[in-house]
């Protein structure tokens, strides 16, 4: 909802400053002086009839350019300005400042309390904590414009006063600090207590940065943002152009570094990163890279920044709309528009005003995926943002289709289970790491009982037909966390964490009974089918090979003593 002139605090070149449309009015959060120097040069004053300051303390770099504001508003735009202060103190401070320091013309501003305020919006002064000096004068504020909810804390050292504030769907805009001090909230304290508002459905925003290098560097991996910045007219085009080269170095650096280390196994955190990046250089306040899936007709969020993972069908959406008529697609009024789906914002409170989709395509040119950025301010122009954004949609679309690419060959096309080389990959990112960590990890392989007999009775066809029925079962008799593979020809394993061998047996058995009483349909001819299991409960000292090795022992057990059983023991 916010957008910020600046993010950083006292001694950064950009003080923080918050802004944002409400109807005829321009409302800021805070004036310092870089701000007001900003506001001159920007395209936020036509068609407003006021401005109004919400302050949330009168330290320098928070109030040092009301009086200039006032004097530019009265003298050269001819608009009014409010001044709204949190606390009958801190109105008294104001106007020792504006009336007897700065000499302000009484008719171009007003000041105010909280309570003789009448804005088209919410604004709840909270009282905080920041400097001893301040005590009982510094405040942050909850608001609540066309529906949509933020908390903004202003200077504070704690988060204590505004949790009751916060649930899922708010919006948190908090001060930041790197450098420790007793007055502002540090990073490293604060970081665990952010990441948790995350999971809980809050949107935070970081501000009053005094080190956004390593801020930025100190959020990796998580949902926190950097608080949106806004570009005017006049900003220095090189200094616009150096900032999103040192962004794109920066994420490059931290991506290649991340390769390196082995970190990630799967280009998650790429899509995230590349994500955000297309939210900077648009300005948007969400943004969503989709993957479509193709043999399940959906299409689901790969990285969302914003909001939570999102799944819908193929058909529905402007993402799919953009995928259909396979191009951009640009709404600037998406609840007039028939495929908007507004059910995410009626279940959050949250107001769609524009949105952008970018399709993306593999190298033959068929569609894949689609890059989405929402709520640009001003609106999206679509010739400008496709070009900002056509460099991160290019690589997110060759990583999309390399992971694409990764997951089919660790797939059997025929009965779309886990191959071979998906079982490997599996056991070194998590079953293995699980085994190390004293985990249990329980498994059986599984043969079917005379299948050479069935590939010569009824030929090749009623064999396949026979090995996607028994996968079928098998994927269906996974519980959450369990995996069925393909091992190769008729064999099959499962792997089944945190259970034990009796229970592995158990419901290996209740697989072998279900195929036993079902009628495999094959080719045209109902078959009686039978399975043999061999049950080991996982080992962490040895190999994979070997304890695949151990579940074949077992398995060769139960075909030489008759089959259509389960061994789970010597």
């Amino acid at each position: 909802m916010l957008q910020f002139f600046g993010r950083g605090s006292a001694f950064a070149d950009s003080h923080n400053c918050a802004f944002f449309r409400c109807r005829d009015e321009l409302v800021l959060l805070d004036c310092p002086m870089d701000a007001f120097q900003k506001l001159k040069h920007a395209d936020l004053t036509s068609g407003v009839s006021r401005i109004r300051v919400l302050l949330t303390h009168t330290h320098g770099d928070h109030a040092g350019g009301i009086p200039m504001l006032i004097h530019y508003a009265f003298f050269i735009l001819h608009i009014p300005v409010t001044v709204q202060a949190p606390s009958p103190a801190v109105r008294e401070d104001l106007r020792l400042i504006l009336d007897h320091l700065e000499g302000c013309d009484p008719r171009g501003y007003t000041l105010q309390d909280p309570e003789c305020a009448d804005p088209t919006f919410t604004a709840v002064p909270i009282p905080t904590q920041h400097v001893p000096a301040l005590e009982g004068r510094c405040f942050g504020y909850y608001l609540s414009v066309d529906g949509q909810e933020c908390v903004y804390t202003g200077d504070s050292c704690t988060l204590e006063p505004f949790l009751p504030y916060l649930h899922a769907g708010v919006t948190l805009y908090t001060e930041t600090c790197w450098h420790r001090s007793a007055v502002h909230m540090h990073i490293g304290a604060f970081l665990p207590v952010l990441t948790a508002l995350t999971e809980q459905g809050v949107q935070v925003y970081l501000m009053h940065l005094d080190d956004e290098e390593k801020i930025a560097s100190a959020i990796c991996g998580t949902k926190l943002c950097l608080a949106p910045l806004y570009t005017t007219r006049r900003d220095n085009m090189t200094d616009r152009n150096d900032s999103v080269l040192s962004e794109i170095l920066t994420l490059t650096d931290k991506l290649y570094k991340q390769m390196c280390s082995g970190e990630g196994n799967d280009h998650s955190r790429l899509f995230a990163d590349l994500t955000e990046l297309g939210k900077v250089l648009t300005g948007a306040d969400r943004a969503s890279f989709w993957k479509w899936d193709k043999q399940k007709k959906e299409l689901w969020t790969l990285s969302a920044i914003g909001t939570e993972r999102i799944v819908i069908p193929e058909t529905t959406g402007l993402v799919g709309k953009a995928l259909r008529e396979k191009r951009i697609i640009v709404t600037n009024d998406p609840y007039s528009d028939p495929d908007f789906n507004p059910a995410v914002d009626k279940k959050t409170g949250y107001v769609t005003k524009s949105v952008m989709v970018l399709p993306v395509a593999d190298v033959n040119g068929a569609f894949i995926g689609a890059y989405q950025m929402i709520n640009k301010p001003g609106g999206f122009d679509e010739a400008e943002d496709t070009r900002r954004l056509s460099l991160a949609a290019l690589i997110c679309g060759i990583a999309l289709e390399s992971d694409t690419f990764l997951e089919e060959s660790q797939h059997d096309k025929l009965t779309h289970l886990k191959n071979r080389m998906g079982f490997y990959a599996d056991y070194l990112r998590r079953y293995g790491k699980m085994l190390a960590e004293g985990k249990q990890v329980s498994m059986f392989l599984c043969d079917i009982d005379h299948f050479k007999r069935v590939n010569d009775t009824y030929g090749h066809n009623a064999g396949d037909d026979a090995l996607v029925f028994v996968s079928g079962i098998l994927a269906d008799s996974c519980r959450q966390g369990d995996c069925a593979y393909r091992w190769g020809g008729e064999e099959f394993i499962m792997l089944m964490p945190d259970t034990p061998i009796e229970q592995a047996a158990k419901i290996a058995d209740s697989i072998r009974v279900r195929i036993m009483n079902s009628v495999c349909h094959a080719d045209g001819n109902d078959i009686q089918l039978t399975i043999s299991f061999g049950c080991w409960e996982m080992d962490g000292s040895i190999q994979a090979e070997a304890n695949v090795k151990r579940a074949d022992n077992r398995l060769y057990v139960a075909k030489e003593t008759g089959r259509n059983k389960v061994i789970w023991n010597d």
